[in-house]
């Protein structure tokens, strides 16, 4: 699965950016320990929970929001540990000055929600989809 950069699917992130953060700091929360925990994991192992954990921390973006990408482009409602939709509720809350930077993700984002609306009837009013509504509302603009 190609990234568009061609990333090294045996690299971590931190070899792949070059920034090592070492062990987390002693009093760190779980969900810190997690984050310092994958970025030491190789890129190809990173499932969709672990991806969608490290988008909500905005770590990485860079290098983890084409690859969430390529996930969603084979199946919008791609699940973690929470609900189906909900690593594309992650890539929605990547902050707004990541997608004037890469307009063609952007693009990318959108045709997976156009896909999304077409596959599933997004008004059954489930707490899932509501999520997810909110997340599209707010991506749009």
């Amino acid at each position: 699965m190609g990234t568009g950069h061609d990333v090294d699917e045996s690299f971590s992130l931190e070899q792949i950016e070059n920034r090592r953060w070492g062990n987390p700091p002693a009093d760190a929360t779980r969900l810190i320990k997690i984050v310092y925990e994958l970025r030491h994991k190789p890129i190809g192992a990173i499932d969709v929970e672990d991806l969608r954990i490290l988008l909500l921390q905005q770590e990485s973006l860079a290098v983890l929001v084409p690859i969430a990408l390529n996930h969603l482009e084979q199946n919008p409602l791609a699940e973690g540990d929470l609900y189906p939709g909900d690593l594309l509720t992650a890539v929605l809350k990547v902050p707004e000055p990541y997608w004037q930077q890469h307009p063609d993700q952007r693009s990318r984002a959108s045709a997976v929600i156009r896909a999304l609306e077409v596959l599933a009837n997004l008004d059954d009013h489930d707490a899932p989809h509501d999520t997810i509504r909110q997340q599209i509302n707010a991506f749009r603009g």
